[in-house]
């Protein structure tokens, strides 16, 4: 039988009552910690989960452009045309670089565009034939204007693109909420011919000073040709570049344009994985900085906003000989 002993602090006082327990060896009591909730991803759902409102007059014919190639031209309006997509905007996105297009390959959709805009202009088949519509967000179509390795017709110019968006304008089913232009590299005949029928631009560059001196021509000559309402996307930014001074920073391409900030869009490896999928960074799950990025940047588009870049001042790193006043 085992006996029983008072518990530490208990009183002997006759009318007192105390505990009592069976002797055993004192056991290591246990501390409950409580568990740390797992991190959850970055999500998609911006600005408090509202739709943004739309601004303007319908439809925004907006041309990418920026002059210099390869700065992102095509993965910009890939990515924010499916950006308004999943906002709830119709949205058809015209491929005008001839012989060159691109933009069906970044959006899986190379398989599919059996006709295109000179079939239509030389009456072989109807628009909406020529119209691929995306199998994920049936709001969004795409445009080509030529076929790769194929010249365009003497004829063809702004006029006959301008015809082209007046003809979206006025189809059965209604005018899309977006016409998105991607604009050829350079300043030539394709450019001239993609700029002529958009009332508002999207200038994409990087933080180098080749890109910047195109940009800036480009701004000019969009300027000369009426188009006023210029935004900017800086593509491409390293942070870690811009705080050892090996890069200028957005807020330093920002004053030497003086355009309006609608995005920055950081350096991410994902996306050349999106682009040899054909699947673009916005589709991620879950979402990557460049395609949340990204998605700002279309929901600024909609409510024909802008963004401010700062500039963060680091502390002073103290060392040893801080204490000592050093």
């Amino acid at each position: 039988m085992p006996s029983l002993h008072l518990l530490p602090g208990a009183t002997t006082a006759p009318n007192s009552t105390f505990l009592l327990r069976p002797h055993s060896p004192l056991l290591p009591s246990k501390t409950l910690t409580p568990k740390k909730p797992k991190p959850k991803p970055p999500s998609a759902l911006l600005q408090w989960n509202r739709k943004p409102e739309l601004s303007g007059s319908i439809p925004r014919v907006t041309v990418i452009t920026s002059g210099k190639g390869g700065v992102g031209k095509t993965t910009t309006t890939a990515n924010i045309g499916l950006s308004l997509a999943r906002l709830g905007f119709s949205v058809v996105a015209i491929d005008a670089d001839v012989g060159l297009r691109n933009l069906d390959l970044l959006l899986g959709l190379e398989n599919r565009v059996n006709y295109t805009v000179i079939e239509v202009l030389n009456g072989d088949c109807r628009l909406d034939q020529a119209l691929v519509r995306d199998k994920r967000w049936s709001n969004f179509e795409l445009l080509c204007i030529s076929k790769p390795r194929s010249k365009l017709p003497l004829g063809f110019g702004g006029k006959a693109l301008t015809w082209l968006v007046d003809a979206l304008k006025a189809r059965p089913q209604g005018s899309p909420d977006f016409i998105l232009i991607d604009c050829p590299a350079g300043i030539d005949a394709g450019f001239i011919t993609a700029i002529t029928p958009a009332n508002e631009a999207v200038l994409i560059t990087t933080p180098d000073i080749t890109s910047l001196r195109d940009a800036d021509r480009v701004t000019g000559l969009l300027e000369c040709d009426g188009i006023r309402d210029i935004k900017m996307i800086v593509n491409r930014v390293r942070t870690d570049m811009i705080k050892g001074e090996d890069m200028l920073s957005v807020l330093d391409v920002q004053e030497m344009l003086g355009l309006p900030l609608l995005g920055a869009i950081p350096e991410d490896t994902e996306v050349i994985r999106s682009t040899n999928r054909g699947y673009p960074l916005v589709l991620n799950k879950p979402p990557t900085l460049a395609g949340l990025a990204f998605e700002q940047a279309a929901w600024r588009l909609v409510e024909q906003d802008s963004m401010q870049a700062v500039v963060v001042e680091e502390q002073p790193k103290r060392g040893f000989f801080s204490f000592f006043g050093g």
